[in-house]
């Protein structure tokens, strides 16, 4: 059985005056990709900022077993990276530079870059095929360009869990792709992700699956399982059907299939 990288028992968060979130309790597997799926407002994005500690909320949330308000600020960062949606970063900086804030929780107060943080530079920028564009500024760069640095900050990071919400914003098919390999790869090495999608269909490679509805989890299993399929489909009011095409599960329009 899995260990748990985040378990948020009886969480409410509220923004503008109104309550998102309604007494979510939630259990994320360490060790795997988690995908967290369901309509527009559904509160998918507040889950996720709820789960990294950056909304307040009711309720508590436990990073590897640890309550995160327990947590030195420190220690959470390097246990846990966050990749947000539409996020900004200073245009004059280069792309190498942005990648190596990622190792801002690893580092003494004003020190100096060491060897480990440029081989985990290194190796995000390899890994998110942005290295040839190490001494380009990020404003020199288009969104999809830029989601790919992001993504190199996040995983520079080298943290135990990543969050990220719609990191596929901007990116075309074959670096969305490239996106699942890396996912994969933190996988086999041990890693906990969880991601928010609008991708359906990539979201059902992943190894499980919640879906929101209204602020509430209305179904949580392995993507590989009739019970989410089917949930997934009423999620969206039967407007889309699951199928498998080539042995890999795909979300299609609901219409009869060639």
């Amino acid at each position: 059985m899995n260990a748990i990288a985040l378990q948020a028992d009886s969480i409410r968060s509220s923004l503008g005056g109104g309550e998102i979130l309604h007494g979510i309790t939630l259990s994320i597997p360490a060790g795997r990709w988690t995908s967290v799926v369901g309509p527009n407002g559904a509160g998918k994005s507040t889950l996720l900022k709820v789960l990294a500690g950056l909304l307040p909320c009711s309720g508590t949330v436990a990073l590897l077993g640890t309550p995160l308000h327990d947590l030195p600020g420190r220690r959470r960062a390097q246990t846990l990276a966050w990749l947000s949606q539409n996020e900004t970063s200073a245009d004059d900086l280069t792309v190498y530079d942005v990648a190596m804030l990622g190792r801002l929780p690893h580092q003494p107060w004003l020190a100096a870059p060491g060897p480990a943080d440029r081989a985990a530079v290194d190796q995000a920028l390899r890994a998110t095929q942005a290295w040839d564009w190490r001494d380009r500024s990020l404003g020199q760069l288009s969104g999809g360009e830029r989601q790919r640095v992001l993504l190199a900050r996040a995983l520079a990071v080298q943290a135990r869990v990543l969050l990220m919400d719609e990191p596929l914003a901007n990116l075309d098919p074959p670096h969305q792709t490239d996106w699942i390999a890396v996912v994969r790869e933190l996988v086999r090495e041990g890693r906990t992700v969880v991601s928010v999608l609008h991708e359906v269909s990539v979201a059902l490679q992943s190894d499980e699956m919640v879906i929101l509805a209204q602020g509430a989890v209305c179904h949580q299993g392995a993507c590989s399982e009739p019970a989410t399929h089917r949930a997934l489909e009423a999620v969206f009011s039967n407007r889309i059907a699951v199928h498998t095409v080539n042995g890999q599960w795909l979300a299609l329009p609901r219409m009869e299939i060639p």
